[in-house]
């Protein structure tokens, strides 16, 4: 029998390092802790990560490039089975790094290369959120004056940069364990949904309510 090549350091550290900051919070989180869970010395860790701000820089690169290439998709959009869909792959990439969500302020305030790579991570949601607005427009799914798509577009970017922050809020002990994603990612898409409610055409509004029904109710 052929033994698989062992995965490589670098991508193991990156692995575990994502496992830990997910489960305790980065700023939570040491080298020490990371290498004594890989069962390696710190010097390794060094070796290919010479302090930890790399080590988040990235795991960001990583959630970037996966970020774009779902938001890329938002002109398929065309009615709110399509946008339920859509919000619910956006949340599982949010919740499958979500360490950045809940510690959002602190790494920001620590980081400058962050700093200036999540502003454009906004504005790419925005103006992907903003194509979805337009493409479901175009196929009758909703009645939207074009000066409202830019608020509206912000008002659903900020729910989706915020709402793993407010469930953790809501509920510190459980909220951002795995038992508890399925739940905290259906109302992160159903409450960022809700907001087009005053604009989807009527058969849309009740499919909307009909999905919400389904798959957020205890």
């Amino acid at each position: 029998m052929v033994k698989k090549a062992p995965r490589r350091t670098a991508e193991r550290i990156l692995e575990v390092t994502l496992e830990l900051f997910n489960r305790f919070g980065e700023p939570n989180v040491s080298t020490t802790l990371i290498s004594a869970e890989l069962g390696i010395s710190p010097g390794n860790l060094y070796y290919h990560y010479p302090a930890k701000d790399e080590l988040i820089n990235s795991l960001f690169d990583r959630y970037e490039r996966s970020l774009n290439e779902v938001l890329n998709a938002s002109d398929n959009v065309r009615d709110v089975e399509d946008a339920w869909f859509f919000m619910h792959t956006l949340f599982e990439l949010i919740w499958q790094y979500r360490f950045l969500y809940r510690d959002l302020n602190d790494l920001l305030s620590k980081n400058r290369r962050l700093e200036t790579h999540f502003q454009s991570v906004l504005k790419n949601k925005t103006r992907s959120i903003r194509a979805l607005l337009e493409s479901m427009a175009r196929s009758g799914a909703l009645r939207m004056d074009a000066r409202e798509m830019e608020p509206t577009a912000t008002s659903m970017v900020v729910v989706l940069t915020y709402w793993l922050s407010f469930e953790y809020v809501r509920d510190p002990r459980n909220a951002l364990e795995p038992a508890s994603a399925q739940a905290a990612l259906m109302r992160g898409a159903h409450h960022v949904l809700n907001l087009l409610v005053p604009y989807l055409e009527p058969q849309q509004r009740t499919h909307l309510l009909t999905l919400a029904g389904a798959y957020t109710s205890p």
